[in-house]
């Protein structure tokens, strides 16, 4: 309806998988890269799992542009069967011809006939298993059971579930302990960050022939929130939108237009989105719970006020220790601060502020009058940004302070995560701090954050197989340091062979990284983390606007 308006010929935001508009996030190609290395080992589960609309079939669409020829493959879409009716749809997509007698026992073994056949043909076979979901626990047995068949080497049949994030509670069960034991790679992938969805936008856009100035950075910072980086919720909110500004006589979305399509799409009024409301009930169950246990604990106090005399209420004057053992008496044990509840009335603080506070920690001048954007001037220091969406648990993985995103229904608001203690967090806004439970924090924030680290000398965009220098010797030295080893390697003579490319292989599926072998930030930031390589940390005391001493 609106392409002859805008002067295009395609809708830039169609749900259909059509592979001119694909875009591969960062999380989509990490997402590819567990599958690849799945099919390359020699286990025989695979396990992808996400959002709805998240792109795990995007993900499953390239790689099988990737397999090669000589491989067969069972694509299931329709997984919500008997036990019976999947190995007949196996063997429908196999080409394996339907024995007269359709039992189980029947059609495992054509199944197992075709597997043998094609194992010693050079042939390998794949079987793809959507929505994974729906499959029935004795389903799931039964494939498992079909993956028995196997050489000294390899499974000949690989499998791969897709599915959305309860199937890993499924898997979880005590009676499919089996198969979770072989599932050799799996991966959970996340929506896209702020910055994936606006060059995802953009990405469209300019596929369909149109200007990124067609959507306003506040109406994409907006369509961000709204759909909460979801893929598919995107196409269909910027799609809306599209609508309504053709109906309007505009060909320019600003955040008017897209809080109606959101509205629209999503029903209600914006605070019935998807990311306000759970917010207000997280934080309403946790202050009834944290009430419930005040109660609980202080229940005998209680209990024993009442039924203790009044003079024994009193307590007993306590004696000064003598000089000597006052001085000799040990500080008492670094405990978590009092955490209070989270400010309502936190003031304004930009990205840039913000980041310039972090900077201050790495021991970064940045003054306000600068014009550099911070993270330019932490690389011209030696530094990078780092910008992910992992949620409390990769935060306190990597370790670091870090500026969140807590965005509020009046637009964007930055803070500064600078210590954790225990379950309690230490923050910045400007010159405001503050003490709040990771809870709270985990009840209004989208997860996203950006944190610094400190690339090895040499170090350009990865240290890749074939590499040779001082960034391969960093990262051989650094790699003996993990393993408990001795180092002796000239960085002159230092190569990235085979052999190191294996060792971060498993350093990488060890800690949940896409196993490439490719030494990227993440890997780098990981290596950091693991080995102490310097710089702040969430577990130090560092002190927001004292920053801390540059590194050497």
């Amino acid at each position: 309806m609106y392409r002859q308006f805008f002067g295009i010929s395609v809708k830039p935001f169609s749900i259909a998988p059509d592979p001119t508009f694909l875009y591969m996030s960062e999380g989509h190609r990490e997402a590819l890269a567990h599958l690849r290395y799945g099919l390359e080992g020699d286990g025989a589960f695979i396990l992808l799992t996400g959002e709805i609309g998240a792109g795990k079939t995007t993900v499953c669409r390239c790689l099988l542009e990737q397999v090669p020829a000589d491989t067969d493959i069972a694509y299931i879409i329709n997984p919500k069967v008997t036990a019976r009716e999947l190995l007949s749809t196996i063997c429908d997509e196999l080409g394996i011809a339907p024995p007269a007698d359709n039992s189980i026992k029947a059609l495992v073994d054509a199944i197992n006939g075709h597997l043998l056949a094609a194992h010693a043909g050079g042939r390998r076979t794949i079987l793809i298993i959507d929505e994974a979901q729906n499959l029935a626990p004795e389903v799931l047995e039964q494939i498992r059971l079909l993956t028995n068949l196997e050489t000294n080497q390899r499974k000949l049949l690989q499998v791969i579930l897709l599915g959305q994030p309860e199937l890993r509670s499924r898997l979880a069960r005590d009676d499919l302990r089996q198969l979770c034991q072989r599932i050799s790679a799996r991966h959970h992938l996340g929506p896209l960050d702020k910055r994936e969805t606006t060059a995802y936008v953009h990405h469209r856009l300019a596929v369909a022939g149109l200007p990124p100035e067609t959507f306003s950075p506040r109406a994409v910072r907006r369509l961000h929130r709204l759909s909460g980086g979801i893929p598919r919720l995107i196409n269909i909110i910027a799609d809306r939108a599209l609508l309504g500004a053709y109906a309007k006589g505009v060909k320019r979305i600003d955040k008017g237009l897209m809080e109606q399509a959101g509205r629209e799409v999503l029903g209600g009024g914006p605070e019935e989105g998807l990311t306000i409301l759970p917010r207000r009930l997280i934080v309403l169950v946790t202050a009834l719970v944290c009430v419930l246990i005040l109660a609980v604990i202080n229940a005998p106090d209680l209990l024993r006020s009442r039924n203790t005399p009044a003079a024994a209420k009193m307590p007993a004057p306590a004696a000064a220790p003598p000089p000597s053992v006052a001085s000799t008496t040990p500080p008492p044990p670094k405990t978590a601060p009092q955490a209070r509840p989270w400010p309502e009335d936190l003031p304004p603080l930009s990205e840039e502020a913000a980041l310039r506070a972090l900077l201050a920690l790495w021991g970064v001048k940045h003054p306000p009058d600068d014009t550099t954007w911070p993270c330019r001037a932490a690389e011209d220091a030696g530094l990078r940004c780092l910008f992910k969406k992992d949620g409390i648990g990769g935060l306190m993985r990597l370790n670091r302070p870090a500026v969140l995103d807590i965005g509020t229904a009046e637009g964007e608001r930055f803070v500064l995560i600078y210590a954790v203690l225990g379950d309690v967090g230490k923050f910045a806004a400007g010159e405001r701090r503050f003490t709040a439970p990771l809870s709270e924090l985990a009840a209004r924030w989208n997860g996203t954050f950006t944190a610094i680290w400190r690339p090895p000398p040499g170090y350009r965009d990865s240290i890749r197989p074939g590499d040779q220098g001082p960034a391969v010797a960093w990262l051989a030295e650094r790699l003996a340091i993990i393993d408990g080893e001795e180092y002796n390697m000239d960085s002159r003579q230092a190569v990235y062979d085979d052999v190191l490319v294996g060792r971060v292989k498993r350093l990488q599926f060890a800690h949940d990284l896409p196993p490439d072998g490719i030494a990227g930030k993440d890997t780098i930031t990981l290596i950091n983390t693991l080995t102490h390589a310097g710089g702040p940390t969430l577990a130090g005391n560092n002190v927001p606007g004292g920053g801390q001493r540059p590194l050497k």
